[in-house]
């Protein structure tokens, strides 16, 4: 079964020598604690697909809720700002408050929160209510990431990590990426309610399974002070630098990002000022396996979030596809990369992850470079072979990355190193989108896209993936470098994490 952590004293041979082993407790009915670490993995799978699921799928459904709603174009951008900048502003706090009082309970929060927040999402009279409650569902989706990923970490031991975390990964880009295939179909069939509906029964399923059969807790930071301070300066750093990257290329975005960055320079001088930091920058300045991970992994979101979108404009545009036809066509990425994730999980377990993730994101380089040739007669086979290049590359990349950021912690910061590589995700997206819509404003300029912009709009996309493309080079050599991932599975005296890839 599994316990509360909490023995910040032991020194470090006694707790290598422990039976412990990331949180459970070693019993003599083996497969009583496997079954303890496949309801973990099913209820993190259940909570890692309805959130990024949500978030992608709202998006397919705005005209439609626009239009019942007689929102302008504004207000109908903060329906899905406002989930994303609420989500990242809340990730590595929470994340840091679950390493406090307990990872369990934050996360049963979490998917409560965010599942009320679903149903009263079907019920919604007004616009202002709307996006009110899509910033507190934000804030349940932050509760979620940042524990979901240190629950899995806390309860599988390194030998079995890569595998879970590729399964839970896999989850969690399955939503994200037929989001908003599946969200066209029901919104067209069903409504704009029914894709916030879906969540209701899948999180309560989540939250019974909690309840009921995940007993114990994990909490090894027990007894510190929270930082409420530095965490308040840290949502407002990154609430500068996100929106700014949405208003991208208008100079209040570039505005904002400088304050942003201001912030982000305060933030990292206050934090090494207090006793109990909500990030301890030993993490980032003394840890370079986990600072370079978490870099190649906003890299790789900043080459790659934004594909889908100009790839599906570019199918119902110039190819003249319905959104329904071009959603066939997409779905072959997340397709591939939901049978790689977790093989390149089980083998992050057995070799350098690094080497994996690395050659992970070679393959998408490769994907993002064959892109750059794409125009208004290219076939369809060679869109639908470059995604699943893109798809294997994306799986390769994903599980044994987070496998090597989780593991290149001490397990009493697994939920702020959960929290922030939710952040990095989060970021890299904005950023991603920002791109985009910075060369579209750029090259194609504010016009409709007809026929006769084509050329224009062809252009644009050849510019953002070429960018991505000098992204993901960027990242392979970030993932290399990074230095060998030596699993800590002990602190030292003082309960510090020690230093890895150094």
């Amino acid at each position: 079964m599994v316990e509360k952590v909490g023995n910040f004293g032991q020194s470090a041979e006694n707790i290598v020598s422990s039976s412990e082993v990331s949180g459970i407790r070693q019993t003599p009915s083996e497969s009583a604690r496997n079954t303890e670490k496949q309801i973990v993995l099913m209820i993190a799978i259940l909570a890692g697909f309805i959130t990024p699921f949500d978030g992608s799928a709202v998006n397919i459904a705005l005209p439609t809720l626009g239009a019942e709603f007689h929102m302008t174009a504004i207000s109908l951008s903060w329906v899905a700002t406002a989930y994303l900048l609420s989500s990242a502003i809340f990730l590595v706090p929470f994340g840091k408050i679950a390493d406090i009082y307990g990872r369990k309970k934050i996360f049963l929060y979490g998917i409560t929160i965010f599942s009320l927040c679903s149903l009263i999402m079907t019920m919604v009279p007004s616009t202002e209510m709307l996006i009110a409650i899509r910033v507190v569902q934000g804030l349940g989706s932050a509760m979620i990431f940042g524990t979901g990923v240190a629950i899995v970490t806390s309860v599988y031991p390194p030998g079995e990590r890569g595998k879970a975390l590729g399964i839970y990964i896999t989850a969690v880009y399955i939503g994200l990426s037929t989001g908003p295939f599946l969200g066209g179909i029901m919104t067209q069939h069903f409504g704009w309610r029914s894709i916030f509906f879906v969540n209701v029964p899948i999180g309560l399923t989540a939250v019974l399974l909690i309840i009921w059969k995940l007993k114990g807790e994990w909490a090894e930071c027990k007894g510190e002070k929270f930082d409420f301070i530095g965490s308040l300066i840290y949502g407002l750093a990154v609430v500068a630098v996100m929106y700014g990257f949405s208003l991208l290329p208008a100079m209040e975005g570039a505005f904002l990002i400088t304050v942003g960055i201001v912030g982000t320079i305060i933030f990292i001088l206050y934090e090494k000022r207090i006793p109990f930091p909500v990030i301890d920058m030993n993490l980032l300045t003394k840890n370079r396996v986990f600072a370079l991970s978490n870099l190649s992994a906003l890299i790789n979101y900043s080459a790659t979030y934004a594909v889908t979108f100009l790839l599906s404009l570019d199918l119902q545009y110039t190819k003249g596809f319905t959104p329904e036809h071009a959603g066939f066509i997409l779905v072959a990425q997340p397709v591939f990369q939901a049978l790689v994730s977790p093989l390149a999980g089980r083998l992050s377990d057995r070799m350098e992850p690094r080497l994996i993730a690395s050659a992970g994101m070679a393959l998408t380089a490769i994907g993002l470079f064959f892109l750059t040739f794409i125009s208004e007669t290219t076939p369809i086979w060679y869109m639908i072979c470059i995604l699943v290049v893109l798809g294997i590359g994306f799986g390769l990349f994903s599980s044994p990355n987070t496998n090597v950021i989780m593991s290149s912690v001490d397990k009493r910061f697994y939920g702020v190193a959960s929290g922030i590589n939710g952040t990095m995700r989060l970021l890299g997206q904005m950023l991603s989108m920002g791109i985009a819509m910075m060369i579209f404003a750029v090259v194609t300029g504010p016009v409709e896209i007809t026929a006769e912009y084509y050329p224009q709009f062809i252009a644009s996309l050849h510019y953002a993936f070429i960018l991505f493309t000098v992204f993901c080079i960027v990242g392979i050599f970030m993932s290399l470098v990074r230095g060998k991932t030596i699993p800590p599975n002990h602190s030292d005296a003082s309960g510090n994490c020690q230093n890895v890839g150094r």
